[in-house]
């Protein structure tokens, strides 16, 4: 047995606890420390939290982990201002790492919105100024865009005419050329053209990636890295972390699949393995992708965007490809996911799921990924339906000062509505969605409670009748993060027979000012009564 004292640890909303009593994985008691030492026995292990505040272990419901890991292996665009940086980075990059840059680039990060001067889309011609000798693919910080060299359209023998896979489209320039920007489907259509890293290179990476989680202070991530678009993943490589014992967190598949016959084989054969059927490795829903992003314009909305008025937006993903897939997941007993920002695609779903209910309750708790812009009454149904949303509340850091432009200060009023859609009633779990943003917890958690960015702007918050209380925005971070992957009566809070998973904090996040709370740091990170990480 273990003992964790001289702590603050986190209950429910108004009760803690100094110290917990573990026993194996599992907490056995909570209470004062003299207790717990009764409890014990003699000799207990003694663990001293130093009179920290401890929460339940952090749950990233929504991530993607294998990008996490090849970020390390990539040129960083998150800094680059324009066009010109890119340029410059990928030069650089390939003057650094001329053995890894010989295969080609595939990078992502850059985002058009915060350059300074033209705020263009690169093209093409752009990345032409790298190379026109090696393939290279360049994401958009969102991933559901992307720009390519002369090079990749030579290989894949696009040109006029081509024809995009379905949900996906290829830009065009003035002459009806293309011009290098592909979106949605497109954009893994052409990355293919880049070699994927090696089974070896892929382990190593994604154990890497689990130790940066939990130094950020996460005990769990429910990450989509096996089929879908962009991602690096594989069941054997994510596997092989677990059986060898090289995974310090627990990870919670979120699997794409394009074709019902591919989901039935991965439920015979890769999901009855015996290493599933613990606490560690699991496997959860099947991913959707109805749409693109708001940043890339690809959101799909039930009305032109306000700056682009000839465009609602992609959908990628048809209602009959959807449902189909849907219908074939619960056939399988699977949750369903699906990644929605529009409006449109928030709609369209909630109806494809409510059919899937056929006027029951939501069982097999489907889910909206991101959910980002709604108005009243599609918040209303989604509670009203029990459909869960797993949201991203740092995505306000760079989303405030775009979406009245994208969609009118009217609907961008009821977006993002964390607190109208908890206090409705409906399970809204946190998330990150990394590598689009930090997997850090606790910025994401600043962004729910203050609505702010980085700079502190604005300073009572973006339609700040939407700030989510402190305990509430830890709630959904541990308790409601279960919920999403039906851990709700083990996992999420500190109580006896849950996991002994805990959270030590830098700072004590109930008492600080909302504003210290990006700052806050993971002091420890615990995993089934053992220390998996401890700062310093």
């Amino acid at each position: 047995m273990k003992i964790f004292e001289n702590g603050k640890f986190y209950l429910e909303k108004g009760r803690f606890c100094e110290a917990v009593l573990t026993d194996g994985e599992a907490i056995r008691a909570v209470g004062g420390r003299d207790e717990m030492h009764a409890l014990a026995g003699l000799a207990p292990a003694v663990v001293d939290c130093c009179g920290r505040t401890v929460l339940p272990g952090l749950n990233d419901s929504h991530m993607h982990l294998s990008c996490i890991a090849a970020a390390n292996a990539q040129a960083d665009l998150s800094g680059c201002r324009s066009i010109g940086q890119i340029v410059d980075t990928c030069r650089a990059f390939i003057a650094s790492r001329p053995e890894s840059a010989a295969r080609g680039i595939r990078s992502m990060g850059w985002n058009q919105d915060l350059f300074e001067g033209e705020k263009r889309i690169p093209n093409r011609l752009d990345l032409d100024r790298i190379s026109t000798e090696i393939p290279i693919v360049l994401e958009r910080v969102c991933g559901h865009i992307c720009v390519t060299n002369t090079k990749v359209l030579e290989l894949m023998g696009i040109d006029v005419g081509a024809t995009p896979p379905e949900g996906g489209t290829i830009g065009t320039d003035s002459e009806g050329k293309p011009n290098g920007v592909f979106t949605e489907n497109a954009v893994a259509w052409v990355e293919q053209v880049i070699p994927d890293f090696t089974f070896e290179e892929k382990v190593r990476m994604f154990a890497d990636a689990l130790d940066t989680c939990a130094a950020c202070g996460l005990t769990s991530i429910q990450s989509n890295d096996v089929g879908a678009p962009n991602v690096y993943g594989d069941s054997d490589s994510i596997r092989t972390l677990f059986e060898t014992g090289r995974a310090t967190i627990r990870y919670r598949h979120q699997i794409t699949f394009d074709d019902p016959e591919a989901l039935n084989r991965f439920c015979d054969t890769e999901a009855r393995r015996d290493i599933y059927k613990g606490n560690r490795l699991t496997i959860g829903p099947l991913k959707l992708f109805k749409d693109g992003s708001l940043g890339a314009r690809t959101a799909l909305m039930r009305r032109p965007y306000a700056d682009d008025p000839c465009n609602c937006g992609v959908e990628a993903l048809s209602d009959e490809k959807q449902e189909g897939l849907c219908r074939a997941a619960a056939a399988c007993g699977m949750q369903v996911i699906t990644h929605v920002i529009g409006d449109a695609a928030v709609e369209k779903t909630v109806g494809i799921y409510e059919r899937m209910m056929n006027g029951g309750p939501n069982t097999l708790r489907h889910a909206l990924v991101h959910c980002q812009i709604t108005d009243r009454p599609l918040l209303e149904r989604i509670a009203r339906l029990g459909v869960l949303a797993m949201v991203q509340p740092i995505f306000l850091d760079y989303d405030m000062h775009v979406v009245e432009s994208r969609c009118g200060r009217e609907l961008a009023s009821t977006s993002y509505a964390f607190e109208t859609l908890r206090r409705l009633g409906g399970h809204v779990s946190y998330g990150t969605d990394a590598p689009v943003e930090s997997c850090n917890p606790f910025p994401n958690l600043y962004s729910a409670v203050t609505r702010k960015d980085k700079d502190g702007y604005p300073k009572d918050g973006f339609f700040p009748q939407e700030c989510v209380g402190i305990c509430d925005a830890v709630d959904a971070y541990t308790l409601e993060s279960a919920y999403a992957e039906f851990a709700e009566g083990f996992k999420g809070r500190i109580r006896p027979g849950y996991l002994a998973d805990f959270t030590v904090l830098s700072d004590d996040i109930f008492t600080i000012e909302p504003d210290g709370i990006r700052d806050i740091a993971a002091e420890m990170t615990v995993v089934g009564g053992e220390i998996v990480y401890r700062r310093g």
